[in-house]
């Protein structure tokens, strides 16, 4: 399977309010570019918490693509990345029926 964080959306937010616990009024104010699927905005990733729960939550989510579950797991990637969480998954396929992944932030 080919790796698509080329083909990601996700974009750092830069409000330190739009980190930790988000209200409503939080989230409907973030840009498409912060959601794991950008299309329905669906599970922002605005810190490494963020990361873990999209990562956890993937298979729950409902009324998506394929292709929309690829760009998706290109941008947890990208956050991951971004906010130091360690992913051992290169394909969202590899999350398995639970959804359970071994992302966690790294020490280093």
């Amino acid at each position: 399977m080919t790796r698509l964080a080329d083909n990601s959306t996700w974009e750092p937010t830069q409000r330190a309010e739009e980190h930790g616990r988000l209200d409503a009024a939080q989230v409907n104010a973030l840009p498409d570019s912060a959601f794991a699927f950008p299309g329905s905005r669906k599970e922002p990733i605005t810190d490494a918490s963020h990361v873990r729960s999209a990562l956890a939550r993937f298979n729950q989510v409902t009324g998506v693509s394929d292709a929309e579950r690829d760009q998706a797991f290109a941008n947890i990637e990208k956050a991951a990345k971004y906010y130091n969480v360690e992913m051992h998954e290169t394909d969202w396929r590899q999350l398995g029926r639970t959804g359970r992944s071994n992302a966690r932030l790294n020490d280093h």
